[in-house]
C-alpha cells in the first residue's frame, strides 16, 4: 500500500480510453429529503481507499493485477436537475465500450436512473441487483417524479429484465407490494438469469447505521459487512457490466469509518467487474 494519497482510487491510473474498469464520480446532490452531503462522497471514498490493501481475501483477487482507471468527477450544474441528469447519461455513454466496464460513484441514488438508461443503450437486456435500506419505488415524492425515493420505480419503467432487491427494510405499503426481495445469498443465486447481463446499484445505507453512519437517510436494522460480502461473493464470475455505489455522506461520520467501508465495497465491486471480463 502506497503511503501518499492521490486524488484517485488506489491502484488506478488516469483514464486514457483503453480497455479495463473505469471509475467515474457523479456528485449529484439535489433531491435529498432528510439531509444532503452526498456530493462529497466520491472524493472521500477515494481518499479512504488509500487505507486499504489492493488484495481482497473475500474474492482472492488483487487490484494490482487489473486495468483500473479513474476518470475523476463530473462537473454538474448543482441545482439544475434536468441538466445534471442529462450530463450524467451522456458521460456514462462515453465510458461504456468494448472491453470497458464502469463503476460510478455517487452522489445521491437518483444517479442510477440516467446511468441505467445509458447502460441499456449497449445492453437492452439488463437485470439489476439493488442493495438498499429503502424500496425507492414511490411513483412520486414531495411532488416530484424524479427523486432518490422514486429512482427504482423509474428504472423499472425503462424495461429492465429483472430486479433483485437486497436489504430493504423501509417503504410504504404500496412499495412493499411492488418489491422484488431477495432474502439470502442462495436466493440471489437462484433468482438471477445467467444469460442476461447484470448491473449492480449499491446504496450504502443497506448497512446498519452502527457500521455506516455517514449516509443521508440512516435506517436501523441493516446488514453487516460480512453479510454483504456473502451476497457479493455469489456474483463472482458473472456477467456484470456496470455498477454504481451511492449515498455516502462523509460529513456525518467524523470517524471516517463510513468512507473506509464504502471504499472497501468499491474494491470488491471492481473485482466483480474484473472477474466477469471474458
Amino acid at each position: 500500500m502506497e503511503g501518499v494519497f492521490h486524488n484517485r482510487y488506489i491502484s488506478s491510473r488516469p483514464d486514457e480510453g483503453g480497455p479495463g474498469i473505469v471509475i467515474l464520480g457523479c456528485p449529484l446532490d439535489v433531491t435529498s429529503s432528510f439531509r444532503g452531503g452526498s456530493k462529497f462522497g466520491p472524493e472521500s471514498l477515494r481518499k479512504a481507499s488509500w487505507t486499504l490493501e489492493t488484495y481482497s481475501p473475500y474474492l482472492g483477487l488483487d487490484l494490482d493485477d487489473m486495468d483500473l482507471f479513474d476518470a475523476g468527477d463530473l462537473e454538474l450544474p448543482q441545482g439544475n436537475l434536468p441538466g445534471s441528469l442529462d450530463r450524467i447519461e451522456k458521460s456514462a455513454a462515453r465510458i461504456i465500450g468494448p472491453g470497458r466496464k464502469p463503476l460510478f460513484l455517487g452522489g445521491e441514488h437518483l444517479v442510477t436512473y440516467p446511468l441505467v438508461k445509458s447502460m441499456m443503450g449497449s445492453f437492452p437486456l439488463l437485470q439489476l441487483v439493488h442493495f438498499d435500506a429503502h424500496c425507492d419505488l414511490r411513483d412520486e415524492y414531495e411532488g416530484e417524479k424524479l427523486s432518490h425515493a422514486t429512482v427504482m420505480k423509474r428504472v423499472r419503467e425503462l424495461g429492465i429484465s429483472g430486479m433483485h432487491q437486497i436489504g430493504i427494510r423501509s417503504g410504504t405499503r404500496q412499495e412493499f407490494a411492488e418489491l422484488s426481495p431477495v432474502h439470502s445469498p442462495d436466493g440471489l443465486a437462484g433468482s438471477l438469469e445467467r444469460d442476461i447481463p447484470i448491473y449492480i446499484s449499491f446504496d450504502i445505507d443497506v448497512f446498519d447505521p452502527s457500521l455506516m453512519s455517514g449516509v443521508t437517510t440512516p435506517e436501523p436494522g441493516g446488514l453487516m459487512f460480512g453479510e454483504v460480502m456473502d451476497y457479493l461473493s455469489v456474483l463472482k464470475g458473472m456477467d456484470i457490466v456496470g455498477a454504481d455505489l451511492v449515498e455516502l455522506a462523509p460529513d456525518y461520520d467524523t470517524t471516517f469509518v463510513s468512507s473506509v467501508c464504502a471504499a472497501k465495497v468499491a474494491r470488491e465491486i471492481v473485482m466483480l467487474l474484473h472477474s466477469g471480463i471474458k
